[in-house]
């Protein structure tokens, strides 16, 4: 869900303008002769503005329209007071934000602490959750902490501009701003509790994503990050939605110390309409986002100062540390690989798109491997079927208002190399919004084969579809990163494998049931090297993968006649309309046969080596990974 790009291939600018909007605001600039384009919002009816006070405006009007199908509450909506609809909520909150071991949290506010002066009416709600002869009271409980809860983009822009250093608005009219020493995920800071409930159920061990803690220094931590957040003289509260399946929906509520990320998640997850904030309740899952405050090193279990910690028995997340707001939504990547499958639901790291007939095709593919391009057509629809979060990427045209630059860089200053954006999935071009659509007609495993191996496209058996899934494989090449001086085999288990929290067999058994189910073809497309490996061979051509993708899109190349190869037993077709023939099979495109048959084996053992770490895994009790799967790999 990410693609990652240098700011000169963005074709945009950062700037301050001399001219002040409201609340002290520079106003955008939209460099008339640069671009003929004006900002605007994608996600209705083409809103254009000249000045960011224009399009916050604008942004704040559409805030409260519905974003999601409305569930017929409208009468208890209008039946209950606006303040006792926000007493609902802050109690809500209050109690989310209470400790394990004070008496009482802070008294929760309503509103900005800045705003007080403009008569501000303030509504506060306070805790009663302990008994006072048990525990001390904690100093939080005598000062108020001001919440401010679903804001606008418009107001969280604001906030950002005024309080957080180093952000600012560029002349797009998206928002830069900057994540703290932490310039991307910490796996490694990765905790997940290892209790009754999880400890058969997760993967653990080598190969595992999953670091295991026990309940209690979660606790610990958990404490450490609501007392900071409460010590704050005002927080940010998100109460959105995950999965558009209204069926499967977890309402999740995000609490954090930082304008840029409740912006960040408001992007990300599904927003609530009004009248589905006033049902919300308790949430299913909570994150305590105190990135800006380190854990104690000293604490069992920590290895730094960063601690990212699951809790799914308490349904919480903690976060200290990292100020990356990448570690939420990857967070909640986890979370839902972890429920859904629950629920006989197959949660997928994946791309999505729907044919014009409800034809739906998934995408499966490691960073550099054409997931994100060969998913966008102009013919297709971009959904994410039972979708979880909205997308993440760099395009020029998306970064306005509500887009946020993370990391950013400038002509004069790099900040870092890689910089991201993060938008709502409104922005995307053919969007299909609800992202709810039929069954998978097709799963394509995207790999950039960089040894030159592969052929261009296969047709996978269900078997070999289980075990290319499992694999997750692709190819590093020379320069992409130090120290790197021949083509590199990585494997990411189920094309995911950081996000992942059962045994990769686990998901790999449920797509194969679900393919067999509905019919569904999977294919292994190569978008690497032909005719020799990386440095000697050719990039295959972007235009002959596209039409490849077309025929699997159209049915076609399920008629197409077919050979098989040696070591991967792959089916090859002959013939696809628009391709030349000789590049569909490796074999005719290199002209040192040896080199190529000498390739081949090594990266059959290196996928063979790969495996190895699943083959002694029981799925529950008794159920071994089948040889069935290993029968599909590499065989010679």
């Amino acid at each position: 869900m990410a693609q990652n790009k240098g700011a000169e291939n963005g074709g945009f600018s950062f700037t301050r303008t001399g001219s002040m909007g409201r609340q002290g605001l520079p106003k955008i600039q939209t460099h008339p002769e640069a671009t003929s384009e004006v900002c605007h919002d994608d996600s209705g009816t083409p809103v254009k503005a000249k000045t960011i006070d224009e399009l916050h405006s604008l942004q704040k009007k559409k805030s409260s329209q519905p974003t999601t199908p409305i569930n017929g509450t409208q009468g208890a909506f209008a039946a209950i007071s606006e303040e006792d609809r926000q007493k609902q909520q802050l109690q809500s909150i209050s109690a989310s934000l209470a400790s394990l071991t004070r008496e009482t949290g802070p008294k929760v506010v309503k509103g900005d602490p800045a705003r007080k002066s403009e008569g501000q009416k303030a509504t506060h709600v306070e805790h009663h959750l302990y008994d006072a002869s048990l525990f001390g009271v904690s100093d939080s409980a005598l000062k108020f902490t001001h919440i401010l809860y679903n804001l606008s983009p418009a107001e969280l822009y604001e906030q950002a501009i005024k309080y957080e250093k180093g952000s600012f608005i560029t002349a797009t009219g998206a928002l830069a701003t900057l994540s703290g020493a932490k310039t991307g995920r910490s796996p490694r800071d990765k905790r997940v509790v290892k209790d009754e409930e999880t400890e058969n159920e997760l993967w653990w061990g080598k190969g595992s994503p999953n670091i295991e803690m026990d309940e209690h220094t979660f606790l610990v931590n958990r404490e450490r990050a609501v007392d900071y957040l409460n010590s704050l003289d005002k927080v940010y509260v998100n109460d959105q939605f995950l999965n558009w399946d209204p069926e499967h929906r977890i309402k999740v509520r995000i609490v954090s110390a930082r304008a840029y990320h409740s912006l960040f998640m408001h992007n990300m997850c599904i927003r609530p309409t009004p009248e589905e904030l006033l049902e919300f309740g308790t949430p299913d899952f909570t994150i305590y986002n105190a990135g800006q405050f380190p854990c104690n090193r000293y604490t069992h279990y920590m290895t730094s100062s960063t601690s990212v910690d699951l809790n799914l028995s308490r349904r919480e997340m903690v976060i200290l540390g990292t100020q990356y707001a990448g570690e939420m939504k990857k967070g909640l990547f986890s979370v839902m690989h972890y429920l859904m499958p629950k629920r006989q639901i197959l949660s997928l790291h994946s791309g999505c798109n729907m044919g014009k007939d409800g034809d739906v095709a998934l995408f499966f593919g490691l960073s550099g491997t054409g997931k994100t391009t060969l998913s966008t057509d102009h013919n297709r629809t971009r959904s994410q079927i039972f979708g979880m979060l909205s997308n993440l990427g760099l395009l020029w045209r998306m970064l306005c208002s509500m887009s946020i630059l993370e990391r950013w860089i400038t002509p004069e200053k790099s900040v870092t190399e890689n910089t991201r954006a993060a938008y709502p999935i409104e922005y995307i071009p053919n969007a299909k919004i609800p992202c709810v659509g039929p069954h998978p007609k097709n799963v394509i495993l995207l790999a950039c084969d960089a040894f030159g191996v592969l052929p261009p496209v296969s047709k996978l058996s269900l078997a070999q579809t289980m075990y290319h899934f499992i694999s997750g494989y692709t190819a590093l090449v020379a320069g992409t990163e130090d120290g790197i001086k021949e083509p590199q085999a990585t494997f990411s288990a189920c094309f995911g494998a950081a996000f992942i929290m059962m045994h990769p067999t686990r998901y790999a058994a449920m797509l194969s049931e679900k393919m067999q189910k509905h019919g569904a073809t999977g294919w292994l497309v190569n978008t690497g090297w032909s005719a020799g490996r990386y440095g000697t061979g050719n990039r295959i051509k972007l235009a002959y993968t596209r039409k490849i993708i077309d025929a699997i899109h159209s049915g076609r190349l399920l008629n197409a006649s077919y050979t098989k190869t040696e070591v991967f037993g792959l089916e090859i077709p002959t013939e696809i309309e628009g391709v030349p023939s000789e590049i569909l099979d490796p074999t005719n495109t290199w002209s040192d046969k040896k080199a190529y048959k000498d390739t081949l084996l090594q990266l059959g053992g290196l996928f063979k080596k790969n495996f190895e770490v699943f083959l002694n895994h029981k799925i529950g009790k008794d159920n071994k990974l089948t040889e069935e799967i290993l029968a599909a790999g590499p065989n010679f």
